[in-house]
């Protein structure tokens, strides 16, 4: 079992930034793919970026892509979403999540997640 809580979401004014962690507990991260989800209300759950078990491969959505980076720190068992250049549409609740194998955009193929933490961006 893996235990995920996510911090250092917030209000944010549009064009500011902000770094999420994940940290985790239970397993080492170093076996897992890691993925970063968000979910706007009424809106389905959203692919945001992922990252291999090295660091060394990641994905990003169309979204942000060039504004966020997703980087980990197996020896602290903890990965980062920096987040720039927000803008109000980046509000939603963001989830980490963790599998084994290669990165996914779908939601479904993540084994584990966090309680999910709550940025919002204002105009």
């Amino acid at each position: 079992q893996v235990q995920l809580v996510e911090s250092g979401g917030g209000l944010v004014q549009a064009g500011g930034s902000l770094r999420l962690s994940c940290a985790a507990s239970g397993r080492t991260l170093s076996s897992y793919v890691m993925g970063w989800f968000r979910q706007a209300p009424g809106k389905e759950r959203e692919f945001v970026a992922g990252v291999n078990w090295s660091g060394s491969t990641t994905y990003y959505a169309d979204s942000v892509k060039g504004r966020s980076t997703i980087s980990r720190d197996n020896a602290k068992n903890t990965v980062y979403l920096q987040m720039n250049s927000l803008k109000p549409e980046d509000t939603a609740v963001y989830y980490c999540a963790a599998k084994m194998g290669v990165i996914r955009y779908s939601d479904s193929a993540y084994t584990y997640w966090g309680q999910g933490t709550q940025v919002t961006v204002s105009s």
